[in-house]
């Protein structure tokens, strides 16, 4: 038999080093004496002999090895040659297969990679990865994924025995290798082998995988994402219709794999029955087991609810090989990681968060990724996600690798995840870790260790670029979500919109406040008088930004103490001081946001290895704390004037912000209502005052809407038996004022009782 192409065609497919294998292999129509007539060339490794199947003639052709043992051709004389089969004899084993080179259509289109050359390929996703579906009434699965500077890629496997010589990939346009590899199906486990263009073989997780092996294992895993049977459209619709800029947010913030833990001893069942696989916390705590997506379900939600948070912040979900990275060293940026389920699993839990009343938000970052080998490092043997120069490549400081937000392709790979979220996973916000490291060129470097702009400054240009494309595009499709930036510099604008000039978050931590209130209320009360700045200063620049008040978990760890270890005085003192900052927290302008533990005053820093000291609910004082939250929050979500206006001058009023003598400050919340209004007095010191006054805009009768040195969380129970009269007495420059008892490091929440006070007036008239 004459072969019918090169031996060197055949040399660069049996060695892998052909760009475009479809031009070697599979069904070829040639000319032969006037008539059409089809080639079919494989390249079978480990195959002894080959056959052509036709299964429509019921017939078989039996293929010739050329110049190799393993290339195998054949000639069929036919005019149509469609769906055909190999059948293949490896020793005593036979098995019959679809060509996947007999699949040639691209599946990108021009319009696709038009999208992704310029950044802009808002569903890419859909395209890149690995996709099941049908081509020519034939099942597998497509994988694309772009490596422009590849010499070779191929796709391996369980199902070739991952040899990268079996299932060679195409290179099309930008850079994009594709291959339909026929009869795969979900939960088929692959990677990419990748060489470089001196051979060097890399083998990778795909950067648009789904689904990842548990760790330390790293294979990507096939997984349709468009199974899972959705019951939020009712969270969904009125999300669409509503400002949350105007409605009560107020976040738990929780790590999955800390927050509880199960036993080994009892694995989690699936829905349908069948034990899910155990996945150990770590060698430091034998025995136990995260939980599942679908256990926190039943666990976290109703604790969340009964709490009364808006919403639960998840620090990052995306896969991530180190657990001590608390997930901010992310590998499978479209992959939720596998340590606490599936996919569907974490599906289920949005779901039912959705379904009850709670939205959710993940920690997203975007701002530097790991090293691992399997990951975006160096993965077509060049620098392609990250900078070539460690200048502008490299965090020192984390051993991680910045990405290259000037390249069209990395920006486009990163805006699509975002807007992955919130399509396949129903988010309702991110959080954006560290973007201050990304808008600062100099962040965490020394002098000669970084790059100016072409301005000569210090701004990265082209990460703001990033971050407002990413910001307008998200609003653009997904109205009513929340976009959060964690910044903690003074760069001007990160919550306005981007058609002003602003980064287009809506909303961003106020890292100085947090810093000012953990430093005053570290102080013995004492000192206080001494630092009357630290309470009110962030007045003066609270209405420059959108900002959520936030106590992270980025406070207590290493060594910074936990939330209750960090206030002064005896126990009782401390709880007292803890209630004081969270009131004040509360009813201080802005959305807040607070870290599992904080609720019922753990004493010890979070271990991420560990879950939470839930048997300090069993004390009195823990379990006061907890119900004083609980209450504050749903408080804090029954009064409009403690939300409506947390960003404008018209919703914050002092009353007195001067008595540093006392250590109290008075001030008035005001919603859109102009009779709206509730009166917030703080004294942060351990001596109460009686006969304490103060002016109030309104004669009437104020009740006392929240006590937070009340007996049932604890405290001392001083207070005004209620709520308390106006006197016509002007002060502090207001018509009315009241004589109040102001607990020991306590706040006071009051509200006009309109109702009553109309009722005693039309009493007087009566007389």
């Amino acid at each position: 038999m004459s072969m019918t192409v090169a031996p060197e065609q055949i040399e660069r497919i049996v060695w892998n080093q052909h760009h475009d294998p479809f031009e070697v292999l599979g069904p070829h129509a040639v000319q032969r004496d006037g008539q059409t007539v089809w080639v079919v060339r494989a390249y079978l490794p480990n195959a002894d002999a080959a056959w052509v199947i036709l299964p429509e003639e019921r017939a078989e052709h039996a293929m010739q090895p050329i110049h190799h043992p393993h290339f195998f051709e054949c000639t069929i004389d036919t005019p149509e040659l469609a769906n055909y089969q190999l059948r293949i004899q490896e020793g005593d084993h036979e098995r019959v297969i679809y060509d996947p080179y007999a699949f040639r259509s691209p599946y990108l289109t021009d319009f696709d990679l038009h999208l992704f050359a310029e950044g802009n390929h808002h569903r890419l996703y859909e395209k890149l990865g690995a996709h099941l579906t049908e081509v020519e009434g034939v099942k597998g699965v497509y994988f694309a994924v772009w490596a422009p500077n590849a010499r070779n890629v191929s796709v391996l496997g369980d199902f070739n025995h991952w040899d990268g010589r079996k299932h060679q990939m195409r290179k099309g346009p930008s850079g994009i290798w594709e291959l339909f590899i026929p009869a795969l199906a979900e939960s088929d486990r692959y990677k990419y082998e990748i060489k470089n263009q001196a051979g060097h073989i890399y083998e990778k997780s795909d950067p648009f995988g789904f689904q990842q092996e548990i760790r330390p294992k790293t294979a990507s895993i096939v997984t349709n994402l468009d199974n899972y049977t959705w019951n939020d459209q009712d969270w969904m619709e009125q999300r669409r219709h509503t400002e949350p800029l105007t409605q009560p947010i107020s976040v738990y913030e929780v790590h999955l794999g800390s927050w509880l833990h199960g036993s080994s001893a009892e694995p989690a069942r699936l829905p349908n029955g069948e034990a899910e696989p155990v996945v150990l916390v770590s060698d430091l705590k034998p025995g136990a087991r995260f939980l599942t997506y679908r256990e926190l379900a039943d666990r976290l939600i109703p604790y969340v609810k009964e709490l009364g948070f808006t919403h639960i912040e998840l620090l990052p979900i995306a896969e991530h090989p180190f657990d001590g990275s608390w997930g901010y060293q992310v590998i499978g940026y479209y992959a939720c990681t596998s340590r606490y389920g599936t996919p569907q699993d974490l599906m289920y839990f949005i779901d039912q968060c959705h379904q009850n009343g709670i939205g959710v938000i993940v920690d997203w970052v975007p701002g530097h990724f790991p090293k691992d080998g399997h990951g975006l490092a160096n993965f077509d043997g060049t620098y392609l996600y990250e900078h070539a120069d460690p200048r502008k490549g490299e965090h020192k400081e984390w051993g991680t690798l910045v990405f290259n937000y000037g390249r069209h392709e990395v920006r486009n790979y990163l805006v699509a995840n975002a807007l992955f979220w919130f399509d396949k996973y129903h988010i309702d916000g991110i959080r954006v870790d560290a973007v201050a490291s990304m808008l600062y060129l100099d962040y965490c470097r020394n002098p000669g260790e970084w790059l100016p702009n072409q301005y000569g400054g210090r701004e990265n240009i082209e990460a703001a670029d990033f971050l407002r494309q990413t910001n307008h595009t998200i609003f653009s499709y997904f109205p009513g979500v929340l976009s959060i930036a964690e910044e903690s510099t003074s760069w001007p604008m990160v919550s306005w919109p981007t058609y002003v000039g602003g980064l287009g978050f809506n909303l961003k931590w106020n890292m100085g406040w947090m810093h000012d209130m953990l430093d005053y209320f570290n102080m013995d009360p004492w000192f206080r008088q001494f630092h009357q700045n630290n309470l009110t200063f962030s007045i003066m620049y609270a209405f420059s930004e959108n900002f959520m008040l936030a106590l992270s978990h980025d406070e207590i760890v290493h060594g910074k103490s936990s939330m209750i270890g960090k206030m002064p005085g005896d126990e009782w003192q401390k709880f007292a001081n803890l209630r004081c900052l969270y009131a004040y927290m509360f009813t201080h302008p802005g959305k807040k946001t607070l870290f599992m533990s904080m609720e019922f005053g753990q004493w010890s820093e979070w271990n991420v290895w560990a879950d939470l000291d839930w048997h300090l609910l069993q004390h009195d004082s823990h379990q006061k704390l907890k119900q004083f939250l609980g209450d504050l929050n749903h408080l804090y979500r029954a009064e409009p004037a403690l939300y409506t206006q947390d960003f404008s001058n018209d919703g914050f009023e002092w009353i007195d912000c001067s008595d540093n003598r006392h250590s109290v400050v008075s001030f008035i919340r005001k919603g859109k209502d102009s009779d709206d209004f509730v009166v917030t007095i703080c004294n942060f010191t351990p001596q109460p005052h009686a006969h304490y006054r103060i002016g109030v805009p309104e004669a009437g009768f104020y009740t006392e809407l929240f006590n937070s040195d009340a007996r049932k969380y604890g405290g001392s129970n001083m207070g005004n038996l209620g709520g308390k009269w106006t006197e016509e007495w002007s002060y502090h420059n207001r018509p009315y004022s009241m004589d109040l008892c102001l607990p020991p490091l306590g706040v006071v929440i009051l509200k006009l009782d309109r109702q009553k006070t109309e009722a005693a007036i039309r009493s007087r008239e009566q007389f």
